[in-house]
């Protein structure tokens, strides 16, 4: 322990007694420590709220309140409730010393006492305290440490799953544009579902912070489809098709593999649920495992309206973009079949605030425009 750190604390001294004031006060300045007597529990507490003791020597008999009362308000408050408490008392009795010792006292030390009893006992509990104090003060800093490393770590992993994903998208779509619209759109819905009674309580700030990113990562699996597939000019064969909607499955075996390396990121747990479920229909008519209705995680049954949006005013080699009118009236007439009509519901409530690309409308044939298939799955 260094010694020079020890001389710079104080020692708060209560007794209504003024010679037991004095006598304290000598033996605290012995040990090297600023003597800090008062007479009254009032302004002890005064005392303590002006400057925070290190060690608190107390009598327990006094006028106001005993030092037993004191020392349990001491202990109930968060600012000195590790400030180490000893009682220098004339009750002598065993009852008296291990209600001391509940009340959350290190020690008890009883009159007349020895000179060097006290002094030891003060030397001893302001070490502890001291150590105590660097342990707490040491373990905030590793802790910060380590959390800081693991924000890190997670980031690492996030920006390479968002770099992949980036990278499968742009296969598809060279702008880049699909995933910000996605993202925004998801989050435009999450925060529109949040404020109903029926959703207000399962969605809130992080839910839709996460989804926002998380969502940018739904396509991941398009790395696994080949060119001939993924960018095939017309229709898709069955078998194609059948690739195609591999795509899912590919897109959790890349997630899991990360997730398995790190199980506390929410972030890609959701991924994993909007990778796998996002092609999922509320009718049960979707793939990959047919599930229907409120057995679609959430976040997936509000990725299939937004990537479908998406696709749908959007223009790809194998199709023309349609424009945002269309979009809404299929959205909508898709509503209880493949999509979940609460989310319709608020979409249609919010469709002026969707973000989408520019429609080119030399190739949007605006009188005469073809019938989406919401089955194609290449979305």
């Amino acid at each position: 322990m260094d010694f020079k750190r020890i001389e710079t604390q104080n020692v708060l001294i209560l007794d209504d007694v003024a010679s037991n004031l004095i006598m304290l006060a000598d033996i605290v300045r012995d040990a090297g420590l600023i003597p800090r007597p008062v007479p009254t529990v009032e302004l002890a507490m005064k005392a303590v709220e002006a400057e925070l003791p290190q060690l608190i020597l107390t009598d327990i008999t006094m006028p106001q309140m005993t030092g037993f009362e004191y020392c349990r308000l001491l202990k109930k408050d968060v600012k000195t409730r590790d400030i180490p408490v000893i009682f220098v008392s004339g009750l002598n009795t065993p009852e008296s010393i291990e209600r001391g010792i509940e009340c959350g006292a290190v020690d008890y030390i009883t009159k007349p006492f020895e000179r060097n009893a006290v002094l030891m006992s003060i030397r001893t509990h302001l070490k502890y305290y001291l150590m105590q104090r660097e342990l707490l003060i040491n373990n905030k800093k590793l802790h910060n440490l380590i959390s800081q490393q693991l924000r890190q770590i997670e980031d690492e992993r996030r920006n390479m799953a968002l770099a992949l994903a980036a990278l499968a998208e742009d296969r598809d779509d060279g702008t880049g544009q699909h995933l910000k619209n996605v993202s925004e759109n998801c989050r435009l819905l999450a925060t529109g579902l949040s404020l109903t009674h029926k959703y207000e309580k399962l969605i809130n700030s992080d839910f839709i912070n996460t989804l926002e990113i998380a969502s940018k990562l739904h396509d991941i699996g398009k790395m696994a489809i080949p060119d001939r597939i993924l960018l095939k000019e017309g229709r898709l064969t069955g078998k194609e098709r059948s690739i195609m909607m591999m795509h899912t499955v590919a897109g959790v075996e890349t997630l899991n593999g990360i997730y398995a390396r790190n199980s506390q990121n929410g972030f890609i747990k959701m991924a994993i649920d909007i990778a796998y479920y996002h092609h999922e229909k509320w009718d049960g008519s979707g793939y990959p495992c047919g599930l229907s209705r409120n057995d679609i995680p959430l976040v997936a049954r509000i990725m299939a309206v937004v990537d479908t949006y998406d696709a749908i005013v959007s223009e790809r080699c194998y199709k023309p973009a349609l424009s945002h009118e269309k979009a809404i009236e299929i959205i909508r007439s898709e509503s209880g079949k493949s999509f979940d009509p609460d989310i319709v519901n608020i979409m249609c409530r919010l469709e002026k605030h969707l973000k989408h690309g520019i429609i080119n409308e030399d190739h949007a044939d605006m009188t005469t425009e073809p019938k989406y298939d919401i089955m194609e799955g290449r979305r």
